[in-house]
């Protein structure tokens, strides 16, 4: 026991010595850095004063930009949020249109034409409110399919286009100044496949007569 006793209290006073070493060469450090401080010359610290004073300024004008650049992206697109959800809207009379036009107790009725008719009056109103708010919709019908712009929902065969061509609208795209909206939903045309077959047997049947 005297022994582990003897043991435990050369251990803590091992233990404090290296603390008072630790704090002395702390204090030592914290001595030289005041010193060469103090060894300044006024030039010199004029200097370190002005390069402080540049890095504020720096920092304050990086900060004055940020400030502009959110304050100018939130007056043009504050709405954008506002624009999206309003588009429901359109596809929610587009919808109706099709549903009434597809009614057979109604239809080729004096009484559908009329509801028709202000239904378009009602949807050309709307595009004309997005067009001076700075929202245009998408060209998609008989335009090449952009990924950045389109989403192909479905492939159409049609010989009568370019392969990836758009042949069909499901729902409209639109754009709020050169930011996507959203992207216009389309059908794109494919070849058929008999077609493919035989333009592949072609390009064989070339590949052979070139041999001979």
């Amino acid at each position: 026991m005297e022994k582990e006793e003897t043991q435990n209290k050369e251990d803590q006073n091992l233990k404090d010595e290296n603390s008072e070493v630790k704090a002395d060469k702390q204090a030592h450090e914290e001595t030289e850095n005041k010193e060469e401080e103090e060894q300044l010359s006024p030039e010199d610290e004029i200097e370190k004063l002005k390069d402080k004073v540049a890095r504020t300024f720096a920092e304050m004008e990086n900060q004055r930009r940020r400030f502009e650049k959110e304050k100018d992206e939130a007056f043009e697109y504050g709405g954008f949020s506002f624009a999206r959800e309003t588009l429901n809207l359109l596809d929610n009379l587009e919808r109706s249109k099709q549903t009434l036009e597809s009614d057979e107790t109604i239809k080729d009725k004096d009484t559908l034409k009329k509801l028709i008719e202000h239904i378009n009056i009602i949807n050309n109103d709307m595009i004309s409110i997005f067009k001076k708010n700075n929202i245009e919709p998408i060209k998609a019908i008989n335009e090449k399919l952009d990924p950045n712009l389109h989403q192909a929902m479905m492939e159409v065969e049609d010989d009568t286009k370019d392969q990836g061509t758009i042949v069909q609208e499901i729902q409209k795209g639109f754009m709020m100044k050169d930011r996507l909206l959203r992207p216009s939903l389309v059908a794109v045309s494919k070849k058929k496949v008999e077609d493919k077959q035989n333009n592949q047997k072609n390009q064989e049947n070339e590949g052979k007569e070139a041999k001979n």
